[in-house]
């Protein structure tokens, strides 16, 4: 009995060793994340063991690893490092069936577990683009979808149009028959324009698995729509004289065929003068009779497009220089004619010169220069004939004088014409007698 009594103490002393050696050992370990078909490593670490053995199971208890001891045969589970302080294992290739809890343990007394939880992201296939029809005539209402699948958690999907999101579209999140991953797909809604043709639309998949390199998919629009036409000269003032080019600028989708040009409702008038060639009109030499309404007409097979140019042809500037009028030599009263006429030819050289003020392009006759030629002529005028109004009347009363000498005494007027006739005939004799 006594033998039996100290075996009991012996026993119990040695374990109560154990248990107070084991109090401070404790594993420790960490969840993991990683992508499908990455590998996970799965550590578990004491700080204090006094050379206790560590394991590794999965979530269905197996083990993996039983401190540097292989326990299940699978090639994709492969020892780290193994020491009396970590116990590192790794699984390569995962595959969403090895997500879950697994298990160290260090066999103390008792046995002391920590759970270390893997979770294994599903990666989003590739998005595609359906509901695209080319092409899409102008106006009308277009719808996009994109989809994708495989993703675990479910993806995050946005549209992207000339680098701007659009932020108005539908989501719709579905579970995969595995149970694990989700398909995600969502829905653009908009009416195109010509100013969506050739524009790119993009979808793009944001997931937790891509590393902040998103999978994108595009799809290029094809907008059909009607020319629009714009009609653009090479001077915006046609003068007379000058050639003329209208160029016809159109656009659309198909390709505008060759552009129409006509005039006033008809035909090109001059077609000599009137050349076109392409989507330009060539006008040479402008004059007024090519004044109206052209129109430039634009056709393809979604519709039809015009536009007008009103044409005038405005007049050359008239530059006018001053002008000398040269006097006209006379015989009598040269040097009184030569006298006057010089001030009128200034006065009328000053009002040849052309107001500053008046405006470029108007032509007409100058009245200014008008009024000063007539009223030098009609002082020219006057003065001729005040000039030679004297002197007739100075001659006339000589005539008369001469006419009257010796008839001033006479008592009647029979006498007077005597003495008259007397003196004439006494002047011409004396007049005889002095030759």
């Amino acid at each position: 009995m006594i033998w039996k009594r100290s075996a009991v103490l012996r026993f119990y002393s040695v374990c109560g060793l154990l248990l107070q050696g084991s109090q401070g050992q404790f594993p420790l370990t960490q969840n993991v994340t990683v992508v499908e078909g990455g590998t996970a490593i799965l550590t578990c670490r004491v700080d204090q063991n006094d050379n206790t053995s560590l394991q590794w199971s999965n979530p269905a208890q197996q083990t993996l690893y039983f401190d540097d001891k292989k326990a299940l045969r699978d090639n994709r589970i492969e020892l780290v490092r193994a020491s009396w302080h970590e116990l590192s294992i790794s699984v390569s290739d995962v595959s969403l069936s090895d997500e879950g809890q697994y298990t160290c343990s260090l066999f103390t007394m008792p046995v002391k577990t920590s759970k270390a939880y893997l979770t294994v992201l599903g990666v989003p296939e590739k998005p595609q683009i359906s509901g695209f029809s080319s092409p899409v005539m102008e106006g009308d209402l277009m719808q996009l979808t994109c989809k994708t699948s495989g993703s675990k958690p479910a993806a995050d999907i946005r549209w992207f149009k000339n680098d701007k999101e659009i932020k108005d579209v539908k989501y719709l999140k579905e579970e995969d028959a595995n149970r694990k991953t989700f398909t995600v797909s969502s829905t653009l809604d908009f009416r195109v324009d010509r100013s969506d043709d050739g524009v790119a639309v993009i979808c793009r998949v944001d997931h937790e698995s891509l590393n902040a390199t998103p999978q994108v998919a595009m799809q290029v629009l094809e907008i059909h729509y009607t020319p629009s036409v714009k009609i653009i000269p090479s001077t915006p003032f046609p003068q007379e004289g000058q050639p003329l080019i209208l160029t016809c600028e159109s656009k659309g989708k198909p390709l505008p065929e060759p552009v129409l040009w006509t005039k006033d409702g008809g035909e090109l008038p001059d077609p000599d003068r009137m050349v076109v060639s392409g989507r330009e009109l060539n006008i040479l030499f402008l004059n007024k009779t090519d004044n109206g309404t052209y129109r430039c007409e634009a056709t393809n097979t979604i519709g039809q497009s015009s536009a007008e140019y009103v044409l005038i042809v405005h007049d050359v500037p008239n530059t006018l220089l001053p002008t000398t009028i040269i006097p006209s030599l006379t015989t009598a009263t040269v040097t009184t004619t030569v006298a006057i006429t010089t001030s009128p030819t200034t006065s009328a050289t000053t009002t040849s010169i052309r107001d500053p003020n008046a405006l470029a392009g108007q032509t007409g006759p100058d009245h200014a220069l008008i009024g000063g030629i007539v009223a030098v002529v009609v002082f020219v005028t006057l003065c001729s004939i005040f000039l030679l109004g004297r002197y007739l009347a100075r001659h006339k009363g000589t005539y008369l004088t001469n006419e009257a000498k010796g008839a001033e005494d006479a008592p009647d007027a029979d006498t007077a014409i005597i003495n008259a006739e007397g003196s004439q005939v006494n002047s011409e004799e004396k007049k005889e007698y002095f030759i």
